[in-house]
Parts: structure tokens; C-alpha cells; sequence
């Protein structure tokens, strides 16, 4: 059965550069959402046992998904995908609850150790 991923960017460009990054071999069932509230929204219809997230989007951003689901205590793997490289945004979405951070533009080798860190990919 595919892991159901979100894919939560505002870019559709971004969107498209870190779906071709996952590993082509990965059995996963992608959804995409262009702003905070669209990954919500599929988290909460079970599309999300990973997410994938920036954190500069309209309407709700990054930190304000994390922020709801560690207030909601809802559960999902969350890779931030970010641009914002500084060393503080790394800590605050770490704080917040990701799992990892990979700066973009995302690649392959970028997501593979933190996959299998996790046991998320073999």
C-alpha cells in the first residue's frame, strides 16, 4: 500500500523540482497543497504520514501547519523544505516539531539519509 506524502510549497515550480527528487522507486501516493491550509486539510483526510513543507506560503505558512499540529497533537512525519537556511529557522521548526530540514532546491541526496534514518524508505 503507497505512504501517503503531502507536498505543501506554494511554488508550483518547487513542487514539481521536489516531487521529481523523491526516490523513483518509493511507493508513496502524492498530494500537493499551495498553501498551509491545504495541507491541513489533507492531513486530516489521511493523505499525510509524511509532509513535506515550506515555510514562506500565503494564507498560513510553515510554522503556523506545525504549530496546529503539535497544538491539535496530530501526528505526521514533517520534512521542511526551505530556503530560509538560517540557523534560527532551522531551530524554530525543529522546536515545532520537524523531523528534518533540507534547504532548497531539494535532491535526491538531500532526502535519502533522512528517509532512511527513519525508516521511511529501505
Amino acid at each position: 500500500m503507497p505512504l501517503p506524502i503531502v507536498i505543501a510549497d506554494d511554488s508550483l515550480l518547487a513542487r514539481k523540482v521536489l516531487t521529481k527528487a523523491l526516490p523513483q522507486d518509493w511507493d508513496v501516493d502524492v498530494a500537493y497543497a499551495s498553501n498551509g491550509r491545504e495541507a491541513l486539510a489533507l492531513y486530516r483526510a489521511g493523505k499525510a504520514s509524511v509532509m513535506f513543507l515550506d515555510l514562506t506560503m500565503p494564507d498560513m505558512n510553515g510554522y503556523q501547519v506545525l504549530e496546529a499540529l503539535q497544538h491539535e497533537d496530530l501526528n505526521t512525519f514533517v520534512i521542511v523544505v526551505s530556503a530560509d537556511i538560517q540557523p534560527l529557522a532551522q531551530e524554530r521548526v525543529r522546536a515545532l516539531g520537524a523531523a528534518a530540514f533540507v534547504p532548497k532546491p531539494v535532491t535526491t541526496e538531500a532526502l535519502l539519509p533522512i528517509l532512511k534514518e527513519y525508516g521511511l524508505y529501505a
